[in-house]
């Protein structure tokens, strides 16, 4: 998996052997900043895309093929013990909206499966949108699979460079949707200003202030007031977004401080509007760690358990990468992936474009 955030890959190694799926093995790789430079220059239009977007994903799946190598050995398992990989590519344009109908990850599979000799699973999305659904996000059915309980209401909340959530209320059918901006916004900001990627624990947040109309500037954004299903990314939520809403007067640290407080505002206030029932919330992807985030999320969830999912056996940092072994499980299985409340598609719909090893 290589998300929004665009800090490098997580690849896991997962046995679907038994009951419960088993996390073998884990392993990251970063990207470096160049690669993530250009990865995001080719989020606008530019010159000359075409090649820009080939040349990186045969990068990227070199570096996804490295990933696996690493991995592998790690784990001490051969590659020919391998059933796929499941690769998610970089998502780069997600524009599933009407009239435009289309998502795009950059991923050369056939070169990954030339490259590692497994199987490769790519492509998720488009099958989802073709079928008249959002694409995104995917991990509720895999949320489902693995942390629903027959009796309590529990939320997953995946803070990646997007921030999406799923309801897993054993009364009623499965909801899952992106409720708006996780790390993006914030780690742009930490890097333009400090030079570093991310604002670790939060803490140069914490020595900012509230900015109220500032805050309620990024509030009013129409995607929130919209109802599920709906998915975003960095097409809408990006560093022009906010500096659309600057004065250009304000000081660093308490616009880094507004955007911690505007994404914990925005997940609080999607659990409370559609999964007002649940008494458990559990966070994963990178955002899970910064402390002030995650304080700030109690404060607006009072009365509700609000813990990482370490606590139901996956680790916060490995959940999404795991997911999309599962949605490669799936597939292979002729099973579908898909949850049609979640994207608004059709019906539910196997997943992905298999590439033979």
């Amino acid at each position: 998996m290589s998300g929004t955030s665009l800090d490098g890959v997580d690849a896991v190694l997962v046995d679907f052997g038994q009951a419960a799926p088993d996390l073998l093995q884990t392993h990251f790789s970063p990207y470096d900043a160049g690669l993530r430079e250009q990865l995001l220059a080719l989020h606008h239009p530019g010159h000359d895309e075409l090649d820009c977007a080939a040349r990186l994903s045969n990068r990227l799946s070199r570096l996804y093929a490295h990933a696996t190598m690493d991995l592998l050995e790690k784990a001490g398992v051969p590659a020919q013990q391998v059933a796929a990989i499941g690769c998610h590519g970089q998502t780069i344009r997600h524009c599933p909206e009407a009239g435009k109908h289309y998502t795009i990850q950059l991923n050369n599979a056939a070169l990954l499966a030339e490259l590692t000799r497994i199987t490769v699973i790519a492509d998720f999305r488009s099958r989802d949108i073709a079928a008249g659904g959002q694409g995104a996000p995917l991990v509720p059915a895999f949320h489902h699979a693995v942390f629903r309980h027959a009796m309590h209401h529990r939320v997953i909340v995946n803070i990646g460079g997007i921030a999406n959530i799923t309801s897993l209320d054993p009364a009623k059918p499965v909801i899952g949707f992106d409720c708006g901006p996780g790390n993006l916004l914030m780690d742009a900001w930490c890097l333009r200003h400090t030079g570093r990627t991310y604002d670790k624990d939060g803490q140069w947040a914490a020595s900012g202030r509230v900015i109220p109309a500032l805050l309620d500037d990024l509030l009013s954004e129409d995607f929130f007031t919209r109802q599920p299903p709906k998915s975003t990314g960095r097409d809408l939520f990006n560093a022009r977004w906010l500096e659309s809403k600057l004065r250009g007067t304000e000081a660093p640290q308490d616009v880094q401080a507004t955007l911690l407080q505007f994404t914990a505002i925005t997940i609080a206030q999607a659990i409370q509007r559609y999964c007002p029932s649940a008494g458990e919330v559990y966070l994963c992807g990178g955002g899970a760690h910064n402390r002030v985030l995650l304080s700030r999320l109690i404060d607006n969830l009072p009365g509700r358990i609000v813990a990482l999912t370490d606590r139901l056996g996956v680790a916060a940092d490995w959940v999404e990468a795991f997911a999309f072994a599962w949605l490669a499980q799936q597939t292979l299985a002729r099973k579908t992936g898909s949850l049609a409340e979640v994207t608004g598609a059709g019906g539910n719909r196997i997943l992905g474009a298999i590439y033979p090893a």
